[in-house]
């Protein structure tokens, strides 16, 4: 039994890709909670999909209380945190069902307009896969990784460290498990499409990237 967690901040204009990745699985989720953190431009999304259970937040809250207070609500045995700009292969959640470790991993492939900025973040772990990127995560952390539900609730979203743009709430969830002698399993499968573009940069308040200085030449 599998939740999964659709988190959006200014993914509005994507995140109905997101929703419809969910919808077409081979094997539906037992639940699909949509998230909108304050930026109030998910508000078509309900009348399109009303199968989805939202949260249109009025206001920001910041990833780690956003993701906590979503994490509070998820009753099934895993559960599962996407991004609204992403989306799963069709076939994720079945295969994912299968689960009877603490956290299971599988890998990504990396596409959209600035997919090529992978190569200089994480340089020699990615390979070309069909256009794309394919990037191997066997038994490593990444943010939506499936995860036992009560388990991940005694530990709780945190802020981990500052990377200079975001907060690593997934991070410390991950390092916390493992502390505690969590179980992980690892599918060799590129199951999460994860999309590299502009609005990557300005997720949530302060996270901007400063304009560039003027030329003097």
């Amino acid at each position: 039994m599998i939740t999964v967690v659709i988190a959006s901040f200014r993914y509005g204009h994507l995140a109905a890709h997101c929703i419809e990745s969910l919808l077409s699985q081979t094997r539906a989720p037992a639940r699909i909670l949509f998230v909108d953190d304050g930026a109030m431009d998910c508000d078509h999304l309900p009348a399109l999909y009303p199968s989805v259970e939202y949260v249109l937040r009025p206001a920001n809250l910041g990833t780690v209380d956003n993701f906590q207070d979503m994490l509070s609500r998820v009753q099934t045995e895993y559960v599962l945190f996407i991004g609204a700009d992403n989306w799963l292969r069709s076939d994720a959640i079945e295969l994912l069902s299968d689960a009877t470790t603490d956290i299971v991993t599988y890998d990504i492939v990396v596409t959209g307009e600035l997919k090529h900025e992978i190569l200089t973040r994480v340089p020699g772990q990615t390979t070309p896969h069909c256009g794309d990127l394919y990037w191997d995560r066997q038994a490593q952390h990444h943010g939506s990784m499936l995860y036992r539900t009560a388990f991940g609730q005694r530990i709780g979203y945190q802020r981990r460290f500052e990377d200079g743009e975001h907060p690593q709430e997934d991070w410390n969830l991950w390092d916390k498990m493992l502390e505690q002698q969590a179980t992980v399993a690892s599918l060799k499968e590129g199951l999460l499409f994860y999309r590299r573009h502009r609005e990557n940069h300005l997720k949530y308040p302060g996270s901007e990237r400063p304009a560039p200085k003027p030329s003097h030449a």
